[in-house]
Order: structure tokens, then C-alpha cells, then sequence
């Protein structure tokens, strides 16, 4: 969705608030959570869905 959106990482991270560090947590997936309000400031910011972003991978 970023690259949907012509946006970078940090421009991202800096639009809802959230460090860099913790960014690349959430998008390399070893996020053990997301808060809901995090999500909901992405999907804000990216005008998109959680659905778009997120993705179920079995174990």
C-alpha cells in the first residue's frame, strides 16, 4: 500500500506518530500486535482497508 500511495516508511511512521523502529516492526511482520488505533491511523493515512494490509499466515 505504500508503494500504492508513493510513500516512504518514515513519512508513514510520521503521519500517525509512531517511531521508525517501531514501523519497520510492523512492516517486516514481527509485530506480535498492532493496536487497534495504530491500524486505524494507517488505514487513515494510506486510505485503504485492514483487510489490504494485513495478511493470515498459518504457523
Amino acid at each position: 500500500m505504500l508503494s500504492k500511495r508513493n510513500m516512504k516508511s518514515k513519512e508513514l511512521a510520521e503521519i500517525i506518530g509512531i517511531t521508525t523502529a517501531n514501523m519497520s516492526i510492523l512492516k517486516s511482520g514481527k509485530a506480535k500486535a498492532v493496536r487497534f488505533s495504530t491500524l486505524e491511523a494507517i488505514c487513515k493515512a494510506l486510505d485503504c482497508q485492514p483487510a489490504d494490509i494485513l495478511e493470515y499466515v498459518e504457523d
